[in-house]
């Protein structure tokens, strides 16, 4: 080893290799600690986080409605009939909240218990993320019957928070972004059907909740999707069992939810056995998919094995010999949705 390489290195190390970054410039220095990537899926994520926020609304009861429009040049436009983001100053930065939002970091409506109760995407760097990401984004707030409007690029506010005369809607926010090319080098252009799975995922984890896709990119006729499912997650199982083009062992979906006695948590598991020799079992925390599963989807897994175990003794289906079965073989053919 050559010692005096290493103390070279030392002497090099000094106060003067500390950076600091003010503001967004960490988010446009390192955009992978915050989306994962700058490829596609870190593209894509853009929208995830903008839409997150509306179904934050929805989970809070207060939005019906989430319209997502692709248009030319690869711009994505997000809008809901939410409460509106805050326009008022906020008591701690001394500017409008809503810029606060969208240009600070940790700023948001998750992190006390008054905001929302259940919450997902980045919690409370979603929207300032995408803003930093962006060449610029312009948002629209519909407060009081009146629209309010202020545009930021690459991070940083160019106006000031306006009004901009009557509502336009009763209330909701709406979001438009120009993902910036500075960032996403390989590409900007938006993937129909990836934004198509997201929407229509989520659409079935909150029952009711009305959400159009529409691309306006192109000169032909704009493809859209509505996405609205009364029946939630059991709907989901559904799709998913007919998609899979399977025959279904029974004709019902199974379906139980439960809440914490002390209602800080919810779950909702709905499931249906088809003659495939496969399994399928999608798990969700607060709207996220938890591709890597958690504790929820075991347990899930231990709950069913130690039921139909108790159940084949009970009815004498397994003799007082017999071995338990494994996990295995109760989830064969079993389709199932979980979410908390």
């Amino acid at each position: 080893m050559d010692f005096s390489k290493v103390t070279q290195a030392n002497e090099d190390y000094d106060e003067s290799e500390i950076q600091v970054l003010e503001g967004m410039e960490a988010v446009r220095k390192r955009p992978g600690m915050y989306i994962g990537s700058t490829g596609p899926r870190g593209l894509h994520h853009l929208v995830y986080e903008i839409v997150d926020n509306a179904i934050d609304e929805a989970l809070a009861g207060y939005c019906d409605k989430i319209d997502v429009q692709i248009l030319p040049g690869n711009i994505v436009r997000v809008n809901d009939d939410g409460r509106g983001i805050p326009v008022g100053i906020h008591h701690q930065a001394g500017i409008p909240t809503v810029t606060v939002v969208f240009t600070m970091l940790h700023a948001g409506g998750k992190f006390g218990g008054g905001g929302y109760k259940v919450s997902g995407g980045l919690h409370g760097v979603g929207a300032s993320v995408v803003n930093a990401l962006s060449r610029w984004l312009e948002v629209e707030v519909y407060r009081d019957g009146i629209t309010y409007y202020q545009k930021f690029e690459r991070g940083k506010a160019v106006t000031g928070l306006e009004k901009r005369g009557p509502a336009r809607q009763k209330s909701g926010t709406q979001v438009t972004f120009c993902p910036d090319p500075e960032i996403f080098k390989d590409t900007t252009e938006f993937d129909y059907e990836t934004l198509q799975t997201r929407l229509r995922e989520q659409a079935f984890l909150n029952a009711g909740v009305h959400i159009v896709l529409r691309d306006r990119r192109g000169e032909q006729e704009p493809q859209e999707d509505d996405f609205c499912y009364t029946g939630g997650i059991s709907s989901f199982v559904e799709y998913i069992n007919k998609k899979k083009a399977v025959e279904v062992i029974h004709p019902d979906v199974i379906h139980f939810s439960a809440v914490a006695p002390d209602d800080s948590a919810t779950v909702e598991v709905a499931m249906q056995y088809n003659d495939s020799y496969n399994e399928l079992l999608l798990s969700f925390a607060n709207d996220i998919h938890t591709t890597d599963g958690g504790t929820h989807e075991e347990g899930f897994k231990r709950a069913l094995t130690r039921a139909m175990n108790d159940y084949g003794r009970k009815f004498n289906i397994l003799k007082e010999n017999d071995k338990n079965l494994n996990g295995e073989d109760f989830r064969e053919g079993l389709t199932a949705v979980i979410s908390v």
